[in-house]
């Protein structure tokens, strides 16, 4: 008996993206957006709508009104294809390898091999290839991302400093909350007339959830945020890992408020509380690292990439010293200098397809050539520890949660911006009215 696929196990990015066949649809070729130098088709438009159909009722979700639902789908598409043509133009790409091993991750995480979990999504009336692609596309966003905006985003350690100090209790910390949010959306450099008008709007939304409207339809019909399809769900964070403006309003929420609405930049966000729970401390697993990175150019491909890792594996092997290979080769300048060493790392610190190598490897091992964003690496554990440092993890986890919430907060404005400076002429009538 095949087992369900676990939904909560598989990234956000991944849960948005299921595509579902669709037999009984007759697609029509007309144009309903040009985006750029690019087009969008009645026929990707139907089968977007399906597929959000479809996820809508595996959740229970009421449908919006069909006009609303069809806008907000073609402004998803619409988002989607312009992060992909600018991926392009910056030379963003996934080789078929990367993609393999981010479906074996997803398929570990479900417990099953790759095969099971092809045959799994076939099962639930998926196209396996139609996920693949969805899956690569994402990817490909991930890393125009993390170019555009995480390169960008630094953390001091003032700010670590004020963070410890000031932010979040001993107590807070152990406490998870499960929030539904909801985006109404302020143009940049809008007039006071318009921004009252949002408020206008934020104000009717609290007011219809307050009297018993249904939060998820709610969020699907009127929500301009990145989760309205998913019925505005967050899923589960601590306070650290919400942003900043969230925080001070949800520590003061019992389960079932609806909070008056906040505003940011972006616009109004409306946050209720739909559940919360304690979580527990853990030990974690350190790991003492060192690569060799080679970085892919217009001189240097994938294979010759990897064909120089193996020679100085050869030579690693015969003898030779891996912290002053490290220092000839490595094109990470900043690690080269110190033989190639990263230092002691927390889970979750690497990128996954380095991270998931060097887990699998012993101590002194060396690992085949792998491939990540940023090149191909040869990766060797020094040790490891299972360590309860508490000062230093708090530090580091503090890092990654403003990190992480700086990077929410300026994807939010960057997509509204590329969303506002972008050529777009919608075709289709009903949303045009």
């Amino acid at each position: 008996m095949m087992r369900k696929i676990s939904t909560q196990s598989v990234a956000i990015l991944l849960l948005i993206i299921t595509s579902f066949p669709l037999a009984a649809v007759e697609y029509l070729d007309g144009i309903v957006a040009v985006v750029e130098d690019d087009i969008i088709l009645e026929s990707e438009l139907a089968q977007e709508v399906a597929s959000v159909v479809s996820n809508l009722k595996a959740n229970n979700v009421q449908m919006p009104p069909e006009d609303i639902l069809y806008k907000q789908v073609l402004e998803r598409l619409i988002i989607g294809m312009l992060q992909t043509q600018l991926a392009a133009k910056a030379g963003v790409k996934v080789t078929d390898e990367m993609l393999d091993n981010t479906l074996s991750g997803i398929a570990q995480q479900n417990g099953m091999d790759l095969i099971s979990f092809k045959q799994q999504i076939e099962a639930q009336g998926m196209s396996y290839e139609t996920f693949k692609e969805n899956v690569r596309k994402e990817i490909v966003i991930n890393q125009l991302r993390n170019h555009e905006i995480g390169s960008r985003v630094k953390v001091s350690e003032q700010e670590i400093d004020h963070y410890l100090e000031t932010e979040i209790s001993p107590e807070d910390r152990k406490v998870q909350y499960f929030l539904g949010h909801i985006l109404i959306a302020v143009p940049e450099g809008a007039s006071a007339t318009t921004i009252q008008a949002e408020e206008a709007e934020a104000l009717s939304v609290v007011e219809q959830l307050r009297a018993g409207a249904d939060f998820k339809q709610m969020a699907v019909s009127v929500s301009d945020g990145s989760n309205a399809l998913q019925g505005g769900e967050l899923g589960w964070r601590t306070l650290n890992q919400l942003p900043t403006l969230f925080v001070d309003v949800v520590k003061t929420m019992n389960k079932g408020d609806i909070a008056e609405p906040i505003r940011s930049p972006g616009g109004f966000h409306i946050l209720k509380l739909l559940d919360s729970s304690g979580i527990n401390a853990h030990i974690i697993t350190e790991t003492q690292v060192r690569h060799i990175l080679i970085k892919t150019n217009e001189l240097i491909n994938d294979e010759e990439a990897q064909r120089r890792l193996l020679a100085i594996a050869g030579r690693i092997a015969d003898g030779d010293d891996f912290a002053t290979l490290a220092k000839a080769n490595s094109d990470d300048t900043g690690s080269a200098l110190n033989g190639g060493e990263l230092g002691w790392v927390i889970p979750g610190l690497l990128v996954p397809p380095f991270e998931k190598a060097m887990t699998e490897l012993e101590i002194n091992e060396i690992s085949e050539p792998v491939q990540t964003q940023f090149g191909w690496h040869l990766i060797q554990v020094l040790d490891r520890r299972n360590k309860d440092n508490k000062e230093q993890q708090k530090r580091n986890q503090a890092r990654d949660d403003i990190r992480k919430r700086k990077i929410e907060e300026e994807t939010e404005l960057w997509l509204r911006r590329l969303r506002d400076e972008a050529y777009v002429d919608i075709r289709l009538e009903a949303l045009n009215e």
